[in-house]
């Protein structure tokens, strides 16, 4: 028996490539999606199998062997786009069964060509009943097309963003793309996030506003600070390097301050998620012009005091402590609770904190290692410059060799 895996496009009739139409008029069973086999062309004469997931879609094929010499599998969009191709393939392959695969139009491609832009720039992500954080996608520098579906509609998706800060972003909302009931919306996040969508609906984000890229240690003098406590250029400069902070990391910065390293942190972690702890209001407004002023959508201000208000954040990849106010040992323990392999630094000034903060790790089994850094700026002083010293800084780090 011969298996092919077709994909039928947009929806619409006028989408099927005519290598889809010709496989399909010649299929004595087609299986897929009970919207999929209603839409098959009027000269498809098969044994219509109703099937979506995988191992039932595999049964189908199979049990098709005894009656059929040709077995179509049906796919919306292309069958290289987000589709159930892809986990199909691999089944077949391990039960010894060789498909061909058919190429369709697919939903990106659809709403490209409604708004006359190319797509070949665009970050393709699938939000189609699977976790998604649509602030962090557009962080990327790029236009974002998410593929939306089950909770996580356009209105989910773009008040994601309102949240996060971006309910100015221009968004488009494609609906019911290639059908007769068509719509394209284009708008605001804010304004999507209140509005009402079809199921079958796409959306794309353009790409967040941010600040040119910089390398870490940004100046002390870039950020708004007030009266709240900064962390030290070198001293993040530091901090980001034994870190080794990655795209797409899970960070915690507790007791952010004015959320200097946060920013860092973010702009490292361009498509991750970093939440900025901090239990001053003052220090929480801070951090949001910090936020807005570096384009770090991916950062999230918690206020609250730490360890309590870590007990609602995802499992973190990387944790920086600046302050605790003497809950450092419980912020140690929540975070390798979460994640044992969290990697952990603890910046400390004073003798006794360090002492603490090696003890809080070698209590988890960990070889904190400790570095000082002693750093000295130049002052003007007459026609000469001195030397005037910083406070020495001490960074005690676990899971970080």
């Amino acid at each position: 028996m011969q298996v092919i895996l077709a994909a039928m496009g947009g929806g619409a009739p006028g989408t099927m490539t005519a290598e889809c139409a010709g496989a399909l008029a010649a299929a004595e069973c087609v299986v897929g999606a009970r919207r999929l086999l209603a839409a098959l062309p009027a000269g498809c004469t098969a044994r219509r199998v109703e099937a979506a997931r995988p191992q039932e879609v595999l049964q189908a094929v199979l049990e098709a062997r005894g009656y059929a010499s040709l077995c179509v599998v049906a796919y919306s969009g292309d069958t290289g786009f987000y589709s159930g191709a892809c986990g199909l393939l691999p089944l077949l392959a391990e039960n010894g069964v060789a498909a061909r695969v058919l190429p369709g139009i697919s939903s990106v491609q659809l709403l490209a060509a409604r708004l006359g832009r190319p797509w070949q720039d665009w970050t393709l992500v699938s939000a189609h009943g699977a976790a998604c954080d649509a602030a962090a996608a557009v962080c990327g520098g790029r236009p974002v097309f998410f593929l939306t579906g089950g909770m996580l509609g356009p209105a989910a998706l773009c008040a994601q963003l309102c949240e996060a800060g971006l309910g100015g972003l221009a968004v488009t909302v494609g609906e019911n793309l290639s059908y007769p009931d068509e719509r394209v919306t284009q708008a605001t996040a804010a304004q999507c996030a209140q509005g009402a969508f079809a199921p079958l609906s796409v959306l794309l984000a353009e790409a967040a506003p941010r600040a040119p890229q910089r390398a870490p240690g940004i100046a002390d003098s870039a950020f708004a600070r007030g009266e709240v406590p900064m962390t030290k250029q070198e001293v993040r400069a530091a901090a980001l390097g034994k870190l080794a902070v990655r795209p797409g990391d899970v960070c915690w910065d507790v007791g952010a301050g004015t959320g200097s390293v946060s920013v860092e942190l973010a702009l490292a972690a361009h498509c991750g998620r970093v939440y900025a702890v901090e239990c001053e209001a003052d220090a929480c407004a801070l951090i949001r012009r910090n936020r807005e002023r570096f384009g770090a959508w991916n950062m999230t201000p918690v206020q609250g005091r730490a360890p309590e208000a870590l007990a609602g954040l995802p499992a973190p990849d990387v944790v920086f402590i600046g302050g605790t106010g003497g809950g450092m040992a419980g912020v140690v323990d929540a975070a390798l609770a979460r994640s044992p392999s969290a990697r952990i630094c603890i910046s400390a000034i004073a003798l006794e904190t360090l002492s603490a903060a090696a003890a809080a790790l070698t209590a988890h089994g960990l070889a904190a290692q400790v570095t000082q850094i002693a750093v000295s700026r130049t002052r003007p002083a007459g026609g000469l410059h001195l030397l005037m010293a910083n406070n020495p800084v001490f960074l005690v780090t676990g899971n970080c060799e």
